[in-house]
């Protein structure tokens, strides 16, 4: 299934059904998975592993080296997790040593045109990138997270699980796990409890992460104290929100 302009690397490792289209390159490094589908265009280079039925639209560049300047030809990574899908002109770059070495992206992400992963990025499960939304280095995004278009994450930003970013946000810090937030500078604007309805969250969990959100933007509590007063709640959907607090060295959107 590899068109006959295609240039693939006689060390490339391409599982069975794997599809490669017109004119894209695969280099030496490269892992690819069963049934993921590989459009025209498409460059795939460094060591990058691609898991199972993945499809990447045409002009994509994936494993490229790092936009980073302290970079060395050192032998770090990509790696891409299974059905994911990656549309067209997105640019996910290798990690660096000075990281963990490794770009990570997990399973089932919905990552649209124009999206730029950086180098050191991690990226959850069932995440969605509207179009042209851009990570800066050693981003970290959780799960079910949502980043609208033209989103831009500066370097080290940590973004929680089921968050949800509206057009054109600019995050400068942290954001955490259920927040809704939007703006230049950003801003909270409650929580993300539609999508939460959406993943099988009861009304009561619901109502436990609305008190949650009062407790840290509304109460007037410095974070510290807002910090301890969620942590001192036995519930289990706010523990996720609890150890996000307790490890922010940003400091978060608030």
């Amino acid at each position: 299934m590899i068109h006959p302009t295609a240039i693939v690397h006689p060390n490339a490792k391409l599982a069975d059904g794997v599809e490669v289209g017109a004119y894209s390159i695969i280099g030496e490094h490269v892992e690819i998975g069963a049934g993921t589908v590989v459009g025209p265009h498409v460059v795939i280079n460094g060591h990058t592993t691609i898991g199972q039925h993945n499809h990447i639209f045409q002009f994509c560049s994936l494993g490229e080296i790092p936009q980073d300047k302290k970079y060395a030809n050192e032998p770090t990574r990509l790696e891409i997790g299974d059905h994911n899908i990656i549309r067209e002109f997105c640019t996910f770059n290798l990690g660096t040593a000075q990281d963990v070495g490794v770009t990570r992206v997990g399973n089932n992400n919905w990552i649209m045109a124009y999206v730029h992963l950086a180098h050191d990025c991690q990226v959850g499960n069932h995440t969605i990138f509207a179009n042209n939304a851009q990570l800066a280095g050693h981003v970290e995004v959780g799960d079910y997270a949502i980043l609208g278009g033209f989103t831009v994450v500066h370097q080290f930003v940590r973004i929680g699980a089921h968050i949800i970013t509206g057009m054109g946000t600019i995050l400068l810090q942290d954001v955490p796990p259920y927040v809704l937030v939007s703006g230049n500078p950003s801003a909270p604007h409650g929580i993300n409890s539609e999508g939460l309805k959406r993943r099988g969250f009861s009304s009561a969990s619901i109502m436990a992460i609305k008190r949650a959100y009062k407790t840290l933007y509304k109460s007037g509590l410095s974070l510290a104290d807002a910090q301890a007063a969620i942590g001192q709640v036995e519930q289990a959907e706010l523990q996720p929100l609890a150890d996000f607090l307790a490890n922010s060295p940003r400091g978060i959107v608030r």
